[in-house]
């Protein structure tokens, strides 16, 4: 019997002709297109009902509605400056999330309810604090111990070194444009190093109120925009930090301070956080965790003047040390601090844009002398950093990072630089150098101004 050629045909598969239904076709979108973290559909949703209300003239404040209001404006925006060719990747995320609000509000075209609601819900929360110690206790509560210690131990001595080269480099500059070395020092140099605005820039102008008799008004609308500039720079150096790292892997360790010594990596102990075993007891215990203890914080502000922050994070590094946790509550303060990292970092950055970020103030201050000793400044501080901690066997960009937060606005500040940076891990480290640096640098050049003024 011949062989027809039929008997040569490939069998029919019934999968590879098989009509993708509709349901499936919607959850496809559901599941791969997003703005953000937020399905494109929610996301247009959001965005229609947002409308909805605010063409009604009112926007509620309360939790429920800000929560979809921040989320929709804070994405948007994040996502826009991530898709900028070139500068998407060195931290224009952040950067548009903070600042295009600022813009937004300045100029009328966000909506007046968006902006009243807006500010109320953040300054009525204190959102930020919420975020901040869900993200230092997880990020503490991630490290390994050996590494915690040593990056401790070892981080200021960088710290120290590029405070002072930033601030020679930044007088040098200064003095080459013309300027006078008194204003250069005390209403650019010290507002890029005075930790923020709260325990920054106001006890500055406070300061500057008394000593150099001037209305507090003024001195502060002269520091603020040098404080909001620095960060500004800061963040467009972390990003170009992150982006060295990527190029470079050598001199990075992805948020870690320290080289591995044989120890389990930093990595790994965050991967364990997510291998199922933290149940939804276990991860609200952990967010409880980083509430208590922030509590506590408060409670030795009160006592002893520590900011709140500082305190915290005391306390958690010696909740780690002695192994005060166990480790599934370890796990639970892990998958907080991620769910805060990646769902919460831009709806944050636009609700401070939009509630405590100047933009006529910023753009008063852009002028082309004090952004040459802006930058060179932060340069320097950041560059020495750098040097300082590859010296001493630490991982220089990451060490580097953690340098741009000196130069940071606050809390805010530093949540921007290190989402730029992509190194939320370093939080700890950052507030370090942020709440403890600027304090010291505010409090010494205080006592010298008026040592200086007798």
């Amino acid at each position: 019997m011949s062989t027809t050629d039929d008997s040569y045909v490939v069998p029919h598969n019934p999968s590879a002709t098989k009509q993708i239904s509709l349901k499936e076709k919607w959850w496809h979108i559901m599941d791969t297109w997003k703005v953000g973290i937020v399905p494109l559909p929610l996301f247009i949703l959001s965005g229609a009902l947002i409308a909805i209300d605010c063409l009604g003239g009112k926007l509620p404040s309360d939790i429920v509605v800000m929560v979809a209001t921040l989320a929709f404006f804070g994405f948007a925006c994040g996502e826009f400056g991530k898709r900028l060719p070139v500068v998407g990747k060195m931290g224009a995320a952040a950067i548009c999330a903070t600042f295009i609000p600022s813009a937004l509000v300045y100029y009328g075209w966000l909506p007046d309810v968006v902006v009243e609601s807006t500010t109320k819900f953040y300054k009525s929360t204190n959102i930020l604090y919420l975020y901040i110690c869900c993200i230092i206790v997880g990020s503490i509560m991630s490290m390994n111990r050996t590494t915690l210690i040593q990056g401790f131990l070892r981080i200021f001595f960088p710290m120290l070194c590029g405070e002072i080269v930033g601030m020679l480099v930044g007088m040098g500059v200064g003095i080459a444009l013309g300027m006078e070395p008194f204003q250069i020092f005390f209403f650019l140099i010290l507002p890029i190093m005075a930790g923020g605005v709260g325990e920054g820039a106001i006890p500055l102008s406070i300061g500057y109120a008394t000593l150099l008799h001037m209305d507090q008004g003024v001195a502060l609308g002269r520091v603020l925009p040098i404080v909001m500039l620095g960060s500004l720079t800061a963040i467009i150096i972390a990003g170009c930090l992150n982006q060295l790292g990527k190029r470079y892997p050598h001199l990075t360790g992805e948020g870690e301070l320290m080289p591995d010594r044989g120890d389990k990596p930093q990595t790994q102990t965050l991967t364990t956080a997510f291998s199922g075993k933290a149940d939804v007891t276990t991860i609200a215990s952990g967010a409880l965790l980083a509430v208590l203890l922030y509590m506590l914080g408060m409670l030795g502000h009160k006592l002893i003047g520590l900011p709140a922050p500082v305190g915290m994070l005391f306390i958690a590094v010696f909740i780690k040390l002695v192994h005060g946790v166990s480790p599934r509550l370890l796990e639970g303060s892990q998958v907080v601090y991620k769910f805060f990292q990646t769902s919460v970092t831009y709806p944050i950055l636009f609700a401070v844009g939009v509630a405590i970020t100047p933009w006529e103030e910023l753009m008063h201050a852009f002028t082309l002398n004090n952004l040459l000793v802006i930058v060179s400044t932060v340069s320097a501080l950041v560059a020495t950093g750098f040097f300082v901690g590859k010296k001493i066997g630490m991982h220089p960009i990451d060490v580097a990072i953690v340098s741009c937060c000196q130069s940071g606005q606050g809390g805010t500040g530093d949540v921007a630089i290190l989402t730029a940076g992509n190194r939320m891990t370093l939080m700890p480290f950052a507030q370090i150098a942020t709440r403890i640096g600027g304090a010291i640098n505010v409090s010494l050049s205080l006592l010298v101004l008026g040592n200086f003024l007798v």
